[in-house]
């Protein structure tokens, strides 16, 4: 029913070694370098009347970048909508693969180019079309809601897809009209719902390797040192995590919450590029990230997503002008399409 765990980790190598030499790379430009580089980057999109649209977890270089030039730093659904939205022919998807896909599907008439292909998430690759097809057939009559983290092709089986910042209420929804509800993919965002609804639902058993380092014991000994710091944490993470936080939310409800609770300081459970933007919209407070390795142990992701990393300076130069495109079939793209305006048109 999921990816083995070998295959996964193979990915997650790649992804992190891939990362790393663009990281290395990134750190060893000089100013003047930097400085050239984005002037590119900036002719570039111009020239070719592109836009780019970043997620909160890419690197602050790249978030900046997307500002600066009339794009947007937002979460994988105000991403697709603004690029939906914006008269640009061309979209510069700064994330991993399932975030262009939902572009494509959303602007089917626009190129939609990304830093990297092989950007994935562990969620997607978690939850294949054919053993969600499988996971589907051994729940006859219920109704299939799926995270937006997820590909094409399964999103095309479902007949919702939420982010996590709707999920809660599109589940109280179907429970009220009496609907049975398949989640999938992530196990510890449907052990959330399920708490918060005390709705009953059939749920994968997918992750999240950034939310899944998180640990309980690390966030209370960092309390410790900092006793009136506030929490944020992501739903994806661990239940016993989710219990110590001041805040439970998406991408865009953590950044809300780091504005308008009354604390100086927080730890945040949540991939720390989100930190470019804490910081910008909360100059005056202080940002830790949550530990993500206790006693003994280590982390794959210590905090920031491989593959998110893998959107760099250099390779968004690369992509405008040696298009790595997102191709989806135009029936898979009507499929998907479904659920997703079905998302955009909730009012719950």
């Amino acid at each position: 029913m999921t990816l083995s765990v070998i295959a996964l980790q193979q990915t997650l190598q790649k992804g992190l070694d891939t990362a790393a030499v663009l990281t290395g790379n990134a750190q060893q430009m000089t100013v003047e370098e930097k400085t050239k580089l984005i002037a590119q980057i900036k002719d570039e999109l111009q020239r070719q009347n592109a836009v780019m649209v970043a997620h909160y977890y890419t690197d602050a270089d790249v978030q900046a970048l997307a500002e600066a030039t009339g794009g947007c730093v937002a979460d994988s659904l105000e991403m697709a909508r603004f690029g939906r939205d914006h008269p640009a022919s061309t979209l510069v998807v700064a994330g991993v693969r399932f975030m262009g896909e939902t572009a494509k599907i959303l602007s089917p008439d626009k190129r939609v180019i990304m830093p990297s292909l092989e950007a994935e998430c562990s969620l997607d690759l978690s939850c294949s079309p054919q053993a969600f097809a499988q996971f589907k057939a051994e729940h006859p009559g219920y109704t299939s809601v799926v995270y937006a983290n997820t590909s094409a092709a399964v999103k095309a089986q479902a007949d919702w897809v939420v982010t996590s910042s709707i999920a809660v209420k599109v589940v109280q929804y179907l429970h009220a009209k009496g609907e049975k509800v398949l989640w999938a993919p992530d196990r510890y965002l449907g052990d959330y719902i399920r708490q918060q609804t005390q709705v009953e639902m059939a749920i994968w058993s997918g992750s999240c390797i950034v939310h899944e380092e998180f640990k309980a014991q690390g966030i209370r000994d960092l309390l410790k040192i900092y006793p009136d710091a506030g929490v944020l944490v992501h739903p994806e993470s661990p239940a016993a995590v989710i219990a110590l936080a001041d805040c439970v939310g998406s991408t865009s409800q953590l950044i809300k919450a780091a504005r308008d609770l009354d604390f100086s300081s927080f730890i945040v459970a949540t991939d720390r590029g989100i930190f470019y933007k804490m910081q910008q919209t909360c100059p005056d407070k202080h940002f830790l990230e949550a530990p993500t390795a206790g006693n003994g142990a280590t982390c794959q992701s210590c905090a920031h997503c491989p593959w998110m990393a893998m959107n760099q300076l250099e390779n968004v130069l690369h992509t405008l002008r040696f298009p790595q495109a997102i191709e989806l079939d135009a029936a898979l793209i009507a499929q998907a399409r479904k659920p997703l305006d079905r998302m955009l048109s909730f009012q719950g």
